[in-house]
């Protein structure tokens, strides 16, 4: 990943020292509390797209299958909120901290026993029965690349200093192994794309398990009334029977192929290859995509605003096949003018919680589809002055600083246990005080969920054999 903002927006960059490069400028992303306003690009590597062989990565499949891990149907939607939510103003507060601790908003009771969360959130409140909260999640790092690549892939080593992802997104794997759930429609959409701190798709990407394990974005705001899904529409000049075709359309890829000598690449464009034309053919896919077809009073219900009908979105996906969606709601970095943020933020963030846990329910996908909310870390216990100079709180526009000593992640559906607390924090929220929890722990919960085999195995760029998870345990209490 690359931040060289003078790059053309399409060029072909021959590396001295290897294989070529595509790279495709993405456009640059606001600017984060480094100061830095990032440039994103989609960089694809010939050679690094075959650096697992077809063979190893089919016989990964297989033994996973024949260990016994599936007949499950389920699905997740990751609600990412990207930057870094603070756990003591959301679903952690605590009213008897100190001011400077606490924060500005007190708790309000929920209907689920002894759960209490932010007055901000009076719709989650009424449904809290429905979704339980892990309040001991922690790595223990403040910096925004350590923290979203831990969470988002289970591992460490990247840092602000060294940013390109070293593993893939716990997503990736997971729908490589298990495809999407029902046939025509993509395994792994990211609404309205896959960003973590700047990047895309950044952790969210696929890394060594391929290319073709990347998230199809959708791009665009679902809530704009000319909406569209991009590569959805059959090309100018095709006709249906003719995409079908796929003796002709592989006329378009002859000198390419040619050109090409990995077998991994031309798996991954045989991927590709397929689910375009799955896409642009398939009914299911182009109706589950048209959120123009959905009834506008579930549309309100969401909230007529980018998160809601993102969230909306991936409701319709999942319930047309779609095994693993991520939205990405970004902006979380509230370093100062904390109060006009969360006052923003988390009343969308309540709506959209609520109704869709609430359509799930009506809709019979509660239990088969796992609704998860988190970012990458927490914010810092003691609000800071804004950086204005003086005490805590005494002037300026306080905010939060990074803290990955404790957070939160939301859990509902799919099978998890609502109106839970696992694990707390101590008294002024700044770690783990029992039922410690790491990514780790979440990620072998997911994959228990989704009825993945939690023991499978990839083969890194080094061809070394990886586990698709770090050590850890599914969350008992949840299930």
């Amino acid at each position: 990943m690359s931040t060289d903002a003078s790059v053309p927006c399409q060029s072909f960059l021959p590396d001295p020292k290897g294989p070529p490069m595509f790279r495709l400028d993405l456009g640059s992303t606001g600017r984060y509390c480094d100061g830095i306003s990032r440039r994103s690009f989609v960089q694809l590597g010939v050679a690094g797209m075959g650096a697992i062989g077809l063979p190893q990565l089919l016989r990964a499949k297989e033994e996973s299958v024949q260990s016994g891990v599936s007949g499950k149907k389920t699905s997740v939607i990751l609600l990412w909120l990207d930057g870094g939510p603070s756990h003591l103003d959301l679903y952690d507060l605590k009213p008897e901290a100190p001011l400077e601790c606490r924060g500005i908003w007190n708790p309000i009771p929920t209907n689920a026993d002894g759960i209490e969360i932010s007055e901000l959130f009076p719709l989650q409140a009424k449904c809290a029965d429905k979704f339980s909260i892990v309040r001991s999640l922690h790595h223990g790092t403040g910096d925004h690349f350590t923290a979203g690549h831990y969470i988002l892939t289970g591992r460490g080593g990247v840092s602000g200093a060294d940013t390109q992802s070293k593993s893939p997104f716990i997503g990736s794997i997971a729908t490589k192994m298990t495809g999407p759930r029902q046939p025509g429609m993509p395994p792994y959409v990211a609404v309205p794309y896959g960003m973590s701190i700047g990047l895309r798709p950044g952790y969210f990407g696929a890394n060594y398990v391929g290319a073709s394990h990347n998230p199809f974005e959708t791009d665009g705001d679902p809530n704009a009334a000319s909406f569209q899904v991009q590569n959805m529409q059959v090309p100018g000049g095709m006709t249906v029977s003719r995409l079908e075709d796929r003796a002709s359309l592989a006329k378009h890829f002859d000198r390419m192929r040619r050109d090409v000598e990995t077998k991994g690449m031309l798996e991954s464009m045989d991927r590709f290859d397929r689910q375009a034309l799955d896409l642009v053919t398939g009914a299911n896919a182009r109706t589950a995509f048209d959120i123009s077809l959905e009834d506008p009073r579930v549309r309100d219900r969401y909230g007529r605003h980018n998160w809601g009908q993102s969230t909306l979105l991936a409701r319709r996906l999942v319930e047309a096949g779609t095994t693993f969606v991520t939205v990405h709601f970004g902006g979380w970095d509230h370093h100062w003018d904390l109060k006009s943020g969360m006052e923003r933020y988390l009343p969308m963030v309540d709506q959209l919680v609520s109704a869709l846990l609430e359509d799930l329910t009506q809709r019979g996908l509660y239990e088969d589809v796992l609704v998860m909310l988190c970012g990458e870390f927490s914010r810092t216990p003691r609000m800071n002055n804004g950086g204005n100079g003086g005490p805590p709180l005494s002037m300026g526009t306080p905010g939060r600083d990074h803290w990955g000593n404790a957070m939160f992640c939301l859990l509902a559906g799919g099978g998890v246990k609502g109106g839970r607390i696992v694990g707390s924090t101590n008294r002024l929220g700044e770690v783990p005080q029992d039922r410690p929890v790491t990514p780790a722990d979440i990620h072998h919960t997911m994959f228990h969920v989704l009825g993945i085999d939690r023991n499978i195995s990839f083969l890194n760029h080094s061809g070394r054999p990886t586990p698709a998870l770090e050590p850890g345990d599914v969350i008992q209490e949840l299930l």
